[in-house]
């Protein structure tokens, strides 16, 4: 665990001491999130009008929920009707690389003012505009939200910032239009439990369920692949920069791997010293990331060794008929003159 998962999700005395002495911040901070969405919800903050309909993904923590590959995958379904940009606010310039890599095809826009960036959109002939982590950016307008929830999170205490990594609580999801849970290794028995805590939490609200499964073995070059079934019975350094990087062991550790964790902090930047501590980790085991890592590590990576990541698969589980009807109530407003 980094520091700041064993504050947030330690059994140990003095995690529990930490997170006691962050609550207070926890609670203003709880405060001042929900005042803010109240004043949007009332109009006292100004939501502007967006030149384009927008899907706005999003979620209510701070990582953990596979928000990049679900957006690039709604994404993708929606452009086989439409000309779809991605925009997002681009921090640490990783997930733009990772949408530019999984949809080469479809324009991204990475700027923190997203009201400029649909504008962008709109000058690249885009008729529809998917927010990557806009749930709480409510500047810009949208046709509907999908919010994500991880099953393994919501499974756990569900402390705000920052004593955990929840960014408002629960029920500030009751806006959405959309809810889909995802899980990573969570079993069938945690999804039927999750869905029960979403159902009375947010009661009504259409709900889907969607597993980010491992599909291949992609070398860091891009000269070769394999199945994420060649990891079973393998050494493997999982190196994970993400929200939760535990989730991502847990994935390698379900095929099979015999896994050591080499965890960071989201968004971090690899550095030389990085990459020699990391060679020495994994000795002569496989040195296996994420996608997100991967566009970080690549260029510092040795040619003499090889650097694995795992690519994803998005597989819709229940409720595949909310999504589609999402889908199409976006597409009907497209203007019939700019669809793809």
């Amino acid at each position: 665990m980094t520091f700041i998962e064993r504050v947030w999700f330690g059994s140990g005395g003095a995690a529990a001491v930490a997170r006691a002495a962050l609550w207070p911040a926890s609670a203003v901070f709880g405060i001042v999130t929900g005042a803010r969405r109240a004043l949007y919800d009332a109009g006292l903050l100004r939501t502007e009008t967006a030149v384009l309909p927008c899907l706005s993904v999003g979620n209510l923590t701070v990582g953990g929920t596979g928000k990049t590959p679900v957006s690039a995958w709604l994404a993708q379904r929606l452009s086989a009707n439409a000309r779809v940009a991605i925009v997002l606010r681009g921090y640490g310039g990783d997930e733009a690389e990772v949408h530019r890599r999984l949809n080469p095809a479809i324009p991204v826009v990475a700027l923190a003012d997203r009201v400029t960036a649909v504008h962008m959109a709109k000058a690249a002939h885009a008729s529809l505009v998917v927010l990557d982590d806009a749930y709480q950016h409510r500047r810009v307008s949208r046709v509907a939200d999908v919010v994500l929830l991880s099953v393994e999170q919501l499974l756990r205490p569900r402390r705000l910032l920052p004593a955990g990594p929840w960014r408002e609580r629960l029920g500030a999801a009751r806006s959405a239009s959309l809810i889909v849970l995802t899980r990573k290794s969570a079993s069938a028995a945690d999804v039927r439990t999750a869905l029960a805590v979403v159902a009375n939490a947010l009661p009504g609200l259409p709900t889907a369920v969607v597993h980010l499964a491992p599909r291949t073995l992609e070398l860091a070059n891009g000269r070769g692949s394999k199945q994420a079934s060649a990891l079973e019975g393998q050494r493997v350094l999982a190196i994970a920069a993400i929200g939760e990087p535990g989730l991502f062991r847990d994935q390698l550790s379900a095929l099979g791997a015999n896994v050591t964790l080499a965890p960071f902090r989201d968004h971090h930047a690899f550095g030389p010293d990085d990459v020699r501590d990391l060679l020495a980790l994994a000795g002569d085991g496989m040195a296996v990331c994420t996608l997100k890592d991967v566009v970080k590590l690549a260029p510092l990576w040795p040619a003499s060794r090889e650097l694995w990541y795992l690519s994803q698969q998005v597989t819709v589980e229940q409720g595949g008929e909310q999504i589609d009807r999402l889908c199409q109530h976006l597409l009907e407003r497209v203007p019939p003159a700019t669809a793809g």
